[in-house]
């Protein structure tokens, strides 16, 4: 067995978008952008922090398939936190497609989405 190394563990807290009145207010004034997979709202947020909200429609599946998404979805932005300007509030709606795009794919496209609205740092 290794030694723990602390250098080697990232701790990681989201803080994620939970009140129907905070994805009300990201949907009225901010702004959107989409892809054939997912729709992203976005509004600044001025809390230093990003908060994010994620959404699948019954029209996707059963609730084991539209958590499965969930679930994608959010690996996905965990992955691509790191590189993002912070102080957004960012919503990911899966559009009916999703069902099509397996975990990289699905990757691609949220990481165009975010280079696309310029929250995305291509060159740290």
């Amino acid at each position: 067995m290794r030694p723990f190394l602390q250098s080697e563990v990232y701790i990681y807290d989201m803080v994620k978008i939970k009140r129907s009145s905070d994805f009300k207010n990201v949907y009225r004034y901010g702004k959107s952008i989409s892809n054939q997979y997912i729709v992203m709202y976005y509004l600044e947020n001025n809390l230093g922090i990003n908060r994010v909200g994620f959404s699948v429609s019954k029209k996707v599946g059963k609730s084991v398939i539209r958590n499965r998404y969930k679930r994608l979805l959010y690996e996905n932005f965990r992955l691509l936190d790191r590189d993002l300007f912070k102080g957004y509030d960012i919503i990911f709606i899966a559009r009916n497609k999703i069902v099509e795009a397996d975990f990289y794919m699905v990757g691609n496209a949220m990481r165009r989405l975010l280079t696309k609205s310029s929250l995305y740092m291509v060159n740290k």
